[in-house]
C-alpha cells in the first residue's frame, strides 16, 4: 500500500486480531487442509480486505494460489479496499453480521477499531505466530489493555537520505551513528549554497523519536485515562534537539514535510539530507536523473553508537472480525501471511519490513530497506489510545513545534499542548 507515515488514513498498517480455539500448524499455516468446517465440494470462502498499493497484484496472486493448495477446503475472496472513507467502513463492518474474515487496518488505529468490541482478541495465539519475535512498533499498537487485537504485517519507517557528492565533498567518509556525531556533521554539510539538513518545523513524527529517546511520550495513561505529555522533562529535551537539528538548515517553521514535498527540495541538489521513508529517494530520482545512484540511507541516529534512534513505525496489522463466519480458516490466512514464508516474499517484493527482528536479514541486500530495518528495531507507535486520532485531526503538537521553534517559551508551549491533547484523549 502506499508508504503514507501519517495516521488514519495512516500509512502503513495492517491489522489482524485473535481468535481462540484453532488448530495448530506449521509457522507459516502450512498445514494440508488448514482449518474450517468446509469439504472438497464446497471450500470455505474467506473474505479478505487488503488496502490499495499495500503489495503488488503478483505478490496478492502468489499468495492466492500457494495457500490455497496448502488449504484444499478454503477459498480465498481478496477484496481491494480504498483508503478514503476506509474508517467508516470499517467501523461499520466490525457492527455488522456479515464482515469480512480479515481485514488490514492501520497500526494506529487498532485501539479505535478494539473499543468498538468487534474485533476478535488473538492472545492465546501470539506464540504459535512468534509473537516474541515480532517488532516492538507494530506489536505494541495492535495490544490493548494487555490483549492482543492487531497481528503485525509489516512495517516501514523513516530514515536519514543523503546526498553521497555533498557528504564527500565535505570530508565526511561515512554516516554518523550518534546524535552528536549527526550534528557535528551536518554543520559542516552546511555551508555556501548547501544546506546541512531540510527538516520542515512540523515533522512531529521525527519528533516524537527523539522524545522516546530521552524517556518521554506525547501522552501517557494516568489511571483509567490518558494525559498529554509534552511537558515533561524528558518531551521538552527531544523537542530542544529537534530545535537544535532543525536550525541547520532552511526548512519552514511553520509547515510539515507535504509543503512544499520534501522530496522536491532535496531534488534540488542542494540538500545534503532529509529524514524519509527510503521509497522518497525514487521520486528524488525520477525528478532528477542526476542524483541516480547518490543517494545514501542510514538510520536516524541514536543518542549512543550502541543502537539507532528512535523512530515511529507505520505499517499494517491484521485483525479478525468478531462477526467472522469463518474464524478458524481466517486464521490460517492470517497466520500464513505473518509467517517466515510471505514475509520474506512480501519484503523482497515491496522492500518492506518484515514483522519479525529475525528476518531483517532478508533486506541486507537493499541499503534503504536495510536502514530502514535497522531503525525499526527501535520503532513505536502513537500513544494507544481510541481517541488518538481525534488529537491528529486537529494536531496541537504541531503548533506546538512551530511556536517554539519562532521563539515562545518552550514549557508554556508544551504545558497548553499538553493540555489540549488531554482534553481530547478524555472525550
Amino acid at each position: 500500500m502506499k508508504l503514507r507515515l501519517t495516521t488514519p488514513p495512516l500509512v502503513l498498517a495492517l491489522s489482524l486480531a485473535g481468535l481462540a480455539g484453532l488448530t495448530s500448524c506449521s509457522d507459516d499455516g502450512d498445514s494440508g487442509s488448514g482449518g474450517g468446517s468446509g469439504t472438497a465440494k464446497s471450500p470455505e470462502k474467506v473474505t479478505v480486505w487488503v488496502m490499495r498499493d499495500s503489495v503488488s497484484e503478483d505478490f496478492l496472486g502468489r499468495f492466492t494460489k500457494d495457500f490455497e493448495q496448502r488449504h484444499k477446503k478454503i477459498q480465498l475472496d481478496v477484496q481491494i479496499q480504498e483508503w478514503d472513507g476506509i474508517g467508516e467502513k470499517v467501523t461499520a463492518a466490525l457492527a455488522s453480521k456479515d464482515a469480512p474474515d480479515v481485514i488490514e487496518v492501520g497500526n494506529t488505529q487498532v485501539a479505535q477499531y478494539a473499543a468498538s468490541g468487534g474485533v476478535k482478541d488473538l492472545s492465546d495465539r501470539v506464540t504459535d505466530l512468534k509473537g516474541a519475535d515480532w517488532l516492538p512498533g507494530l506489536a505494541e499498537p495492535g495490544k490493548i489493555d494487555g490483549k492482543q487485537y492487531g497481528i503485525p504485517w509489516y512495517a516501514a519507517n523513516r530514515v536519514v537520505l543523503y546526498n553521497k557528492d555533498l557528504f564527500a565533498k565535505a570530508g565526511i567518509t561515512k554516516p554518523p551513528t550518534t546524535r552528536d556525531e549527526w550534528l557535528s556533521d551536518t554543520r559542516k554539510l552546511n555551508k555556501g549554497k548547501t544546506q546541512g539538513i531540510y527538516l520542515p518545523g512540523q515533522n512531529w513524527y521525527i519528533l516524537a523519536g527523539f522524545i522516546w529517546d530521552e524517556g518521554g511520550d506525547l501522552a501517557v495513561k494516568d489511571g483509567d485515562s490518558w494525559k498529554g505529555a509534552l511537558d515533561s522533562p524528558e518531551a521538552l529535551r527531544g523537542m530542544a534537539f529537534y530545535k537544535t537539528l532543525q536550525s541547520l538548515g532552511k526548512g519552514p517553521k511553520d509547515s510539515d514535510e507535504a509543503k512544499p514535498p520534501q522530496a522536491d527540495v532535496f531534488a534540488n541538489a542542494d540538500v545534503a539530507q532529509v529524514v524519509s521513508v527510503p521509497g522518497g529517494a525514487k521520486l528524488v530520482e525520477e525528478s532528477t536523473p542526476a542524483l541516480k545512484g547518490k543517494i545514501g540511507f542510514f538510520p536516524v541516529p541514536g543518542k549512543d553508537a550502541s543502537k539507532p534512534g528512535s523512530v515511529f513505525t507505520g505499517g499494517s496489522d491484521l485483525v479478525i472480525p468478531e462477526a467472522s463466519a469463518h474464524q478458524d480458516a481466517a486464521y490460517q490466512v492470517v497466520k500464513a501471511l505473518a509467517g517466515t514464508k510471505w514475509q520474506t516474499d512480501m519484503a523482497k517484493t515491496m522492500s518492506y519490513v518484515p514483522n519479525r527482528t529475525s528476518l531483517s536479514k532478508v533486506v541486507a541486500d537493499d541499503e534503504g530497506t536495510a536502514a530502514m530495518a535497522a531503525g525499526a528495531a527501535q520503532g513505536h507507535a502513537t500513544p494507544n489510545s481510541p481517541e488518538w486520532a481525534a488529537v491528529e485531526a486537529t494536531n496541537p503538537i504541531k503548533g506546538y513545534m512551530t511556536a517554539v521553534l519562532t521563539g515562545t517559551d518552550p514549557a508554556k508551549a508544551a504545558k497548553d499542548a499538553s493540555a489540549s491533547i488531554t482534553k481530547t484523549l478524555k472525550k
